[in-house]
């Protein structure tokens, strides 16, 4: 773990209200993206099911469960409603016959991916508009916080370690 001279007091505390209020402006842009992927309507506790699939292909309900921090009918639940709209399969486990393994089917792993490339898209149109300045430190920032979420988050154990991609030269 990386240590960091402690900041002027106040700091973080305005950081955090300005970090809030980017992931508001976010999940407004983000909420228009998948609009304009799918008429399907895939809520938010979902998405996170497709997003934590793709992650962790194969993976049992209860292991699921414990990623989203839910309860085994909740999510089985959800799982119901994305196998009914073939973006989820449940197949015999490898290991043993008790359990069940989830899978993104060809069409979940699609709406994931037009999902990113229209919220991708609206990022690149707003990053655009920054300065090289103001993109390279965003690009710090976010990777300033990517490694100290890492290192301290209540999941960094199952979340893989990929490095932020370099936007300086959108």
């Amino acid at each position: 773990m990386t240590t960091h001279p402690a900041p002027p007091p106040g700091e973080p505390q305005q950081t955090a209200e300005a970090a809030r209020e980017l992931i508001e402006l976010l999940e407004v842009l983000w909420e228009r993206g998948r609009d304009m992927v799918s008429a399907t309507p895939v809520s938010a506790s979902q998405l996170r099911v497709l997003y934590s699939l793709d992650r962790e292909e194969g993976i049992s309900l209860r292991t699921l469960g414990d990623l989203l921090g839910s309860a085994p009918p909740s999510v089985s639940r959800m799982c119901d409603r994305l196998e009914a709209l073939g973006f989820v399969q449940r197949l015999p486990s490898s290991v043993s016959r008790r359990q069940l393994e989830l899978h993104l089917t060809a069409h979940g792993k699609a709406y994931l991916r037009d999902l990113r490339v229209q919220r991708e898209e609206a990022l690149l149109a707003v990053i655009a508009g920054m300065s090289a300045t103001s993109r390279k430190a965003l690009l710090r920032g976010l990777t300033g916080f990517r490694e100290a979420l890492d290192d301290s988050g209540p999941t960094a154990s199952s979340r893989p370690r990929t490095p932020l991609k370099d936007v300086s030269s959108a």
